[in-house]
């Protein structure tokens, strides 16, 4: 095996919920409301469609929020793998991959093994050039039990659901993940940083129409056949296991370019990134002691124009009542 080269699942295709638009001569990601399964090849106006996405859409109002998928393996973070990723946004190639904990950088002498601080706390992940990124494989074609779709994600809900539910299902199945029948689904919220409009993320739960009992009574079935047939999952597991720490980096260089273009574009890219013009002092708000102390000199002035006012009628009647009739 070829050293320094990460050795990854199978991938016959893609899944997105997003697409590439060009907006003033640049090629900006563009959220979407549906899954979209794209095949490995690419034309001038992006990824030609796979078979599956027009065949799973049928049946579906035209919108494919849901996909009927298995998983590789029976471990968690083999099937979905997250982490804090830095690129070079010129050349596409990973600098730097950490977990919170430590990270793997390219330096001028070679790969280190560093501390990672995690974005918020690195002075290289300014700008929002190191974020969250996730990469989870699903089996979606029967015929091809080791051929995998490969969903790639920077949004937090998704990380952090995908992340929940496949160490759930790990817990609840008995370690049988890779038997387990499951749907990969769009989900939508709202909230605060959104202003209303709504967000989507993607989840995995159950097969449409079994229970949680009947997809674990499937799952144990399919372990039982597998393993008469010779089917050895924890092998698969550990091959899976060693080909990922084969390599300091995942992602290889010639998919590279295109993943910073549609996940980590530059700031000034990002849609939705305006920058907000300087407010005048004049529209500054007023502060409560100011409200105070402007109401106090108003009170003050309007006793001094009164007093004013009462000492005029005063020298006046005293003036007139000196006047010969």
């Amino acid at each position: 095996m070829l050293k320094g080269l990460a050795i990854t699942p199978p991938v016959l295709g893609r899944i997105s919920i997003g697409k590439l638009v060009e907006k003033n001569g640049k090629r900006l990601p563009e959220k979407d409301d549906q899954f979209t399964i794209t095949s490995q090849v690419q034309s001038r106006d992006g990824w030609l469609l796979h078979p599956l996405n027009e065949e799973l859409r049928n049946g579906q109002d035209g919108k494919l929020r849901s996909i009927p998928i298995r998983l590789l393996f029976n471990e968690p973070d083999l099937n979905f793998r997250a982490d804090y990723s830095l690129f070079d946004r010129t050349t596409g190639r990973p600098l730097c991959v950490g977990n919170g904990e430590t990270c793997k950088r390219q330096c001028e002498d070679g790969i280190k093994t560093l501390p990672c601080p995690s974005p918020d706390g690195c002075s290289l992940a300014q700008g929002s050039a190191c974020k969250p990124y996730g990469r989870l494989n699903v089996v979606i074609c029967a015929d091809d039990p080791l051929g995998s779709f490969v969903f790639r994600t920077t949004g937090f809900n998704s990380i952090r659901t995908l992340a929940a539910r496949l160490q759930y299902f790990q817990a609840i199945s008995g370690n049988r993940l890779a038997c387990l029948p499951l749907d990969l689904r769009l989900r939508g919220k709202s909230t605060r940083q959104s202003h209303g409009t709504p967000i989507f993320y993607v989840d995995i739960t159950v097969r449409n129409g079994l229970s949680i009992e009947d997809a674990l009574l499937a799952a144990k079935q399919l372990e039982e056949t597998r393993q008469a047939s010779g089917f050895d999952q924890s092998a698969l597991d550990r091959a899976a296991r060693q080909g990922f720490n084969n390599g300091a980096f995942e992602d290889s260089e010639e998919d590279t370019g295109a993943i910073v273009e549609e996940f980590f574009p530059a700031a000034e890219d990002q849609p939705g990134k305006e920058k907000a013009a300087p407010k005048p002092a004049a529209t500054a708000k007023t502060s409560l002691a100011q409200k105070l102390e402007s109401k106090s000199l108003l009170s003050s002035s309007d006793h001094s124009a009164r007093a004013h006012w009462s000492n005029f009628q005063h020298d006046s009647r005293s003036s007139n009542s000196g006047e010969s009739p």
